[in-house]
């Protein structure tokens, strides 16, 4: 049983991982926005469904834009997420990118999310690229 809770937790880090942000048309900068409690309570439920253990997810820095594409507006965030890893122990530090649509009922959409290093430097440059810088790295 074990094994196979750790192969399906491989997968969908995986799956997480693997994913990279769709190319955006025009301008990438967003116009920061205050990160309020409605906007993490969306946020911290979004990133719940990808953790092997959803009750202890902590959203670290954590930061906020909006932006309009294609005439659909769009709330960019980008920041970082602690929870516990299967056997308990603490996870780390995952970086992730997310999007929420506020025309679409405030759905959720998990662009990036990993605590491996290629993930984070995706994560850190799309970011600052949003105007968005997460880490202190340059």
């Amino acid at each position: 049983m074990r094994k196979t809770v750790q192969l399906l937790l491989v997968a969908s880090l995986c799956g997480c991982v693997a994913t990279t942000p769709r190319p955006d048309a025009g301008d990438q900068r967003v116009d920061p926005i205050p990160f309020s409690l409605a906007l993490e309570e969306i946020v911290i439920t979004g990133i719940r469904q990808h953790l092997p253990d959803p009750a202890s997810a902590r959203l670290g820095r954590t930061l906020a834009g909006e932006r309009t594409l294609n005439g659909r507006k769009e709330i960019v965030v980008c920041g970082f997420v602690d929870g516990k890893d299967p056997s308990g122990g603490n996870g780390g530090d995952q970086a992730f990118i997310a999007r929420i649509y506020p025309d679409s009922a405030s759905s959720f959409e998990l662009v990036a999310m990993g605590g491996a290093s290629e993930t984070r430097r995706l994560v850190d440059s799309t970011c600052r690229a949003a105007g968005l810088p997460i880490s202190d790295s340059a």
